[in-house]
């Protein structure tokens, strides 16, 4: 059985993310306390909100390297996959780095709304075991207005006005730039997934 944390970064999405864990038999503690970070077998960076303060929240916990550091699989969700990245256009923020790129506005247009909200699929990009099992009807739920846009570490995509990276994956640390906990079927398997990882 995996030994789950979230780490304690100030989202709004806990309460959910977890409810979609023990719907899989996995307990996920709540913490910002490095030691158990650090000894838990998966780590989850869940968040809802914005960039600055997202990562004013984790260095105020002195969260920062710790998370750098981590050696076990690690996904951030929504929020928490942008600051993986290097940074983000919003606020200019300097993130985690453990992902080279960086989070970037939606430019809205004529027929397209910032931000992001809603079903979109998936379109793998690479074979991985995150993606076991999920077919090309796969819908997951957005709600964004920043996106990593599509590169070498890109695992799928989906598109808004153009590709973005849906998933991402670099080493032990992965992004959902959608929210697994309310995708439904998908989620759930992509959440599995990643347990099993």
């Amino acid at each position: 059985m995996a030994d789950v944390v979230l780490v304690d970064a100030g989202g709004t999405n806990i309460g959910s993310v977890r409810y979609a864990l023990l719907r899989l038999g996995a307990e996920a503690e709540l913490t910002a306390d490095p030691d158990r970070i650090r000894s838990a077998s998966h780590v989850i960076l869940p968040g809802v909100g914005a960039a600055p303060p997202g990562m004013a929240r984790l260095r105020e916990a002195n969260l920062v390297e710790v998370l750098r550091g981590l050696t076990q699989p690690v996904l951030g969700v929504c929020l928490g996959m942008q600051l993986l990245c290097e940074s983000s256009d919003e606020g200019d923020t300097p993130c985690l780095g453990v992902v080279p790129g960086r989070a970037r506005r939606f430019t809205a247009t004529a027929g397209l709304r910032v931000p992001h909200m809603g079903w979109t699929t998936l379109e793998s990009t690479q074979s991985h075991p995150l993606l076991r099992g999920i077919g090309e009807d796969a819908w997951t739920y957005f709600v964004h207005s920043y996106a990593l846009p599509a590169g070498e570490h890109t695992l799928a995509t989906s598109t808004h006005g153009q590709a973005f990276s849906a998933v991402i994956g670099r080493g032990n640390f992965f992004g959902m730039q959608f929210h697994p906990e309310r995708s439904a079927r998908t989620g759930a398997r992509l959440l599995a997934n990643f347990l099993d990882l």
